[in-house]
């Protein structure tokens, strides 16, 4: 799950996909293409608004989107547009960037992006929270 920072989005969506998949079987992580917040908590806001839906995400840690990332990892969904193209860019071959996919792609219709709430309000969150959460479901339907 890749966003710009690794502090809004992408930690919902590692914690909202980790709560539905066997975790001795499938890993899920996430990451940022910028390292603005490396080391660094979630937003407090992303924080809240789990906890409020049952999930715990305030131990994980902000990293960068790495190269390696690509072997790692045999799905890589992304946020927006920018995050699309900004880890296209890092792929060097055509195996690697098949991987990428934004992740409201997964859903029938709606948004094709997952807004950044950063700049909002509490709200804004909510609504990322749900977003997530029904691409989530529809990944969990292919990996079953």
């Amino acid at each position: 799950m890749v966003c710009l920072g690794n502090i809004c989005r992408s930690p919902l969506a590692e914690g909202i996909l980790a709560s539905k998949v066997d975790n001795e079987k499938v890993f899920v992580d996430s990451a940022g293409t910028a390292g603005y917040h490396v080391g660094h908590p979630p937003d407090p806001r992303s924080i809240a608004v789990a906890k409020t839906h049952g999930l715990d995400i305030g131990h994980q840690r902000c990293r960068k989107f790495s190269v390696v990332d690509f072997d790692e990892f045999d799905h890589i969904y992304v946020m927006d547009k920018s995050n699309f193209s900004n880890v296209l860019g890092l792929a060097t071959a055509e195996h690697q960037a098949k991987k990428v996919k934004l992740l409201l792609s997964e859903l029938k219709s709606g948004p094709q992006e997952v807004p950044d709430p950063y700049y909002g309000g509490d709200d804004g969150f909510e609504k990322v929270y749900q977003l997530i959460e029904s691409a989530c479901e529809e990944i969990i339907k292919k990996l079953d």
